[in-house]
């Protein structure tokens, strides 16, 4: 089975949803997982946290649709690209729900073609505005609202993932 890795960042979290994360977290990766939580300065009473994780193809959908259940919190999982498979990034907000987009190599989100083909069909038979749909399948809504908390984490201290050669 091939193995890829990614990370997540649960933004924010009331205090007392933290135990519940972690487990949740644990049984989607199937191991032991402990957060290192903080004060979540754009939110009064609200936590954050970091974690790099590795494990199986699909663990990253795991983690999201685990989270996802814990519906107070904003978070997002991304998911490496290996070989056989594409990268994903998922950002979850109480208010806007669920996010899922392909990651390239560069970390921009891909949008497949015929995404792009329903969002022009719909627009063309009186659905949404085409600049709408477009900033829906790029998650911008999503980006948006998370921004303020993810500058609410600067002063926390630069974690590399990669090491380049």
């Amino acid at each position: 089975m091939e193995s890829t890795r990614g990370f997540v960042w649960i933004h924010s979290a009331p205090a007392a949803l933290c135990p519940h994360i972690e487990w949740a977290a644990s049984a989607a990766v199937g191991s032991p997982v402990r957060f290192d939580w903080n004060p979540q300065t754009a939110e009064p009473r609200a936590m954050r946290a970091e974690f790099a994780w590795s494990g199986a193809v699909g663990a990253g959908a795991t983690l999201a649709s685990a989270l996802v259940r814990c519906e107070r919190l904003r978070f997002e999982v991304t998911e490496e690209a290996t070989r056989t498979s594409e990268g994903t990034r998922w950002a979850y907000t109480p208010s806007l729900g669920v996010f899922s987009g392909t990651i390239g190599l560069n970390g921009d989100i891909l949008v497949h073609e015929n995404r792009i083909k329903r969002a022009l069909v719909s627009e063309a038979l009186g659905g949404k505005p085409i600049r709408e749909a477009l900033d829906d399948l790029l998650g911008t809504r999503w980006d948006a609202e998370l921004e303020v908390f993810r500058h609410a984490s600067e002063d926390t201290g630069v974690r590399w993932l990669h090491r380049v050669s």
